[in-house]
């Protein structure tokens, strides 16, 4: 009744238009994206994620611990507190750690142990390391190829694995100088497993020593020796032995000789060098003696040359001319070096050869074995013998080889090899009088020009 009443309408709020009832507003949902991973695979990366963090977070305060440690605590409180704290990571670390510094002792004098170990880790170096260093030291007749500083290559020996890394420190000089320089000193460290401690110190560094002396006399440039007179030892740097390289190109292969005598001769050198341990149990000196006699022009010294590059040794040519006792003679022997072949020719005399060292070859050479003393020809001075004779159609096949280029075929008989040998003897025979018959008849030639000159000049001469 108050709504009708036209007074109280200037009162009353104003009336609302009618609106329909709004229907909520439905927002569309998203598709679920595949994941990868399932529910456990996502909450185990976040669980690794933070191990990840918390192991980064405690390596960054050991860091910062270390630094304050080396910055401000006093040297030697320092000293005592380290062997503590090796302690400590040893007892979490299984690996043990070998060092081989290049200089051991005097800076000058280079150790031994590493380049051997450089020589054996250069064949797994030139295949498995990306960064390479090249070394060419003097009487290596190759370049050595080594690992550079930081790298690290695997070896593994009666099924033990190993780590061998190359290093490198540098340290600033202390000499008075102007330009401030650095010192370098290399290293490698090997690394292997506490476990395997027996098998490292005990057949692992044997095997190394034995394997880079092996490439060490691989690589080196072989040397053909000659004594010199004993004048001549005393005085600023002279010696009692000169060399030069040993170029000899014979092998066994070229030759002239039945192939099982060759390989008789062959298999005794092989069973000489690995005989070490064979003359070390016995008691006696890694030495043997061999006799070569026959002829003379039937490749005695061929020989020689052909055992040096089998077995690649130098070779030691004695003259005992001019020796004058065995008391020099002692002294030339103690200077020889193993891997070696002692060469002496003619011999017919009984020598004092006890000085010599071991893993040496002891070669005479006679063209008259009937006139020896058999006390000097005897087993155990000369162990074995080999003669030198002429020929036969085997060696006459090598040489043949050799000088012609001349293949038997199995169809051939050995009289038409024979034939065509001798044919092609008699041919270059003619050629070679052909040729010193044009010789002869140049210097005749020559010599009749000479002639005239003088004969004109000497009748200028008479008209003067």
């Amino acid at each position: 009744r108050f709504t009708t009443n036209p007074a109280l309408k200037p009162f009353l709020p104003p009336k609302k238009p009618f609106l329909p009832p709004k229907k909520p507003f439905l927002v569309p949902k998203k598709p679920k994206s595949k994941s990868f991973f399932s529910e456990t695979e996502l909450q185990k990366m976040a669980i690794m994620g933070e191990v990840w963090t918390n192991i980064g977070s405690a390596v960054a305060s050991l860091v910062f611990i270390y630094t304050i440690f080396e910055r401000f605590f006093p040297y030697h409180l320092r000293e005592n507190l380290e062997p503590l704290v090796q302690r400590f990571i040893n007892l979490f670390y299984p690996y043990i750690q070998i060092k081989f510094f290049e200089y051991s002792g005097e800076r000058f004098e280079r150790n031994d142990d590493y380049a051997t170990i450089q020589n054996y880790l250069s064949k797994d170096s030139s295949s498995r390391a990306k960064k390479l260093r090249a070394n060419t030291s003097k009487g290596s007749k190759s370049i050595v190829l080594s690992m550079d500083d930081h790298e690290e290559i695997t070896d593994e020996f009666k099924g033990v694995k190993v780590w061998w890394q190359s290093k490198k420190h540098q340290t600033d000089s202390r000499s008075i100088s102007y330009f401030p320089k650095t010192e370098e000193s290399r290293f490698y460290i090997l690394k292997f497993h506490v476990r395997d401690r027996h098998v490292i110190t005990n057949r692992y560094l044997d095997h190394i020593r034995k394997e880079g002396k092996k490439m060490e006399v691989k690589n080196r440039e072989r040397k053909l020796y000659s004594n010199n007179p004993s004048q001549n030892w005393s005085g600023y740097n002279q010696t009692k032995w000169s060399h030069v390289t040993f170029e000899h190109p014979a092998t066994f292969d070229t030759l002239a000789m039945e192939n099982e005598k060759k390989e008789e001769i062959k298999n005794d050198l092989t069973k000489f060098s690995n005989s070490q341990d064979y003359y070390k149990r016995i008691g006696k000196a890694w030495k043997r003696g061999y006799l070569l006699h026959g002829p003379p022009g039937t490749g005695k010294s061929t020989m020689v040359a052909a055992m040096a590059n089998f077995l690649d040794y130098d070779v030691y040519d004695l003259e005992l001319t001019t020796v004058k006792d065995n008391t020099e003679l002692r002294r030339l022997l103690i200077e020889t070096s193993g891997k070696s072949i002692i060469v002496i020719e003619d011999i017919d005399c009984s020598l004092d050869l006890a000085a010599c060292g071991g893993e040496r070859i002891i070669v005479f050479t006679t063209n008259f074995i009937d006139k020896l003393d058999p006390a000097l020809i005897r087993k155990g001075r000369m162990d074995k013998h080999i003669e030198m004779s002429y020929c036969g159609f085997e060696a006459f096949k090598v040489l043949a080889r050799n000088y012609l280029y001349a293949e038997e075929e199995e169809h051939e008989a050995k009289e038409t090899c024979l034939k065509r040998l001798i044919v092609a003897l008699k041919e270059e025979k003619e050629e070679a009088k052909k040729r010193v018959e044009e010789e002869e008849k140049k210097k005749e030639k020559e010599k009749d020009i000479k002639r005239k000159r003088r004969d004109d000049q000497r009748e200028k001469k008479e008209d003067i």
